[in-house]
């Protein structure tokens, strides 16, 4: 097997690409990149690897792969630190790794695409196909991997991304609260920057779910969603989901669970949460 230690100039070449370097350090780069042809070479190599992987992601997403190699993929999450100390104010999670961990994450990711696209390549061309998902199958997906589904085709949508337009919350506020079964408030986000653009209702985990849509100037879309949920579940604490490219933070309260949604590179979805969860 190929040895996979990156040089340094390979790993300072991949924290680039992500995103993961100061202001210097980005110039700096880029100024290696552009008048050296070796570093050139390693930095079009990388960048050839993060597509071929990205690709075997989306291609691993489609029918009929085995739902089960779709779901472990997908739960992947970046490591965490947890504090063990008790809390008694509603703990701020930061959605941002810092730089070692989003380093880490990176190689994790290469690695994995590119043996996924090595191991796609090499299956003979007449390999039998997949079975279909069955029923009891689908019905096991974990709701917030619908969520997440749901959120990551939308978000996209320039004309068709909700159901009911701003302007006409008597409706939403009746249709959702009906349908959905939770009684909710249209949280005013315009300080985090966000405008709401309207709403629409799907289905995950089998329930009902409204979810409520915003946008910034930049086109990046964050939803919030909430669900009737089974019991007396009331621990009003954030969970923070990564799935892929789509963070999720989520609590419960008063029989219900919402969730902001957002691109998982937004550091200030918590935020919005915070502010979500004072005002719906």
């Amino acid at each position: 097997m190929q040895d996979m230690k990156k040089t340094p100039l390979e790993v300072r070449l991949s924290a680039f690409m992500d995103g993961e370097t100061t202001r210097e350090e980005k110039e700096e780069l880029e100024k290696l990149i552009a008048s050296d042809p070796n570093a050139q070479r390693i930095f079009d190599e990388l960048k050839h690897g993060s597509d071929v992987g990205r690709k075997a992601f989306d291609e691993v997403l489609k029918e009929p792969v085995p739902l089960a190699l779709v779901r472990s993929i997908k739960s992947a999450q970046p490591p965490k630190t947890r504090d063990p100390s008790p809390r008694l104010a509603r703990p701020s999670l930061k959605l941002a790794p810092n730089g070692r961990q989003s380093l880490a994450a990176a190689l994790i990711l290469f690695a994995v695409g590119g043996g996924i696209g090595y191991l796609l390549g090499a299956q003979p061309a007449n390999a039998p196909e997949a079975a279909p998902v069955t029923p009891a199958q689908a019905a096991t997906r974990n709701w917030l991997d619908d969520i997440a589904a749901y959120h990551r085709i939308y978000s996209r949508q320039p004309r068709h991304m909700v159901e009911l337009q701003a302007s006409e919350l008597d409706e939403i506020s009746k249709w959702l609260g009906s349908t959905v079964g939770v009684k909710f408030n249209f949280p005013d986000l315009a300080a985090d920057g966000l405008v709401f653009q309207g709403a629409r209702m799907f289905i995950a985990g089998g329930k009902p779910v409204g979810q409520l849509i915003y946008k910034n100037l930049d086109g990046d879309v964050v939803a919030v969603c909430f669900t009737k949920t089974d019991g007396a579940v009331n621990d009003n604490d954030f969970n923070e989901t990564i799935k892929d490219d789509i963070s999720i933070v989520s609590w419960h309260r008063d029989g219900a669970t919402y969730a902001v949604v957002g691109p998982s590179s937004d550091a200030m979805l918590d935020q919005i949460a915070n502010r979500v969860s004072s005002e719906i």
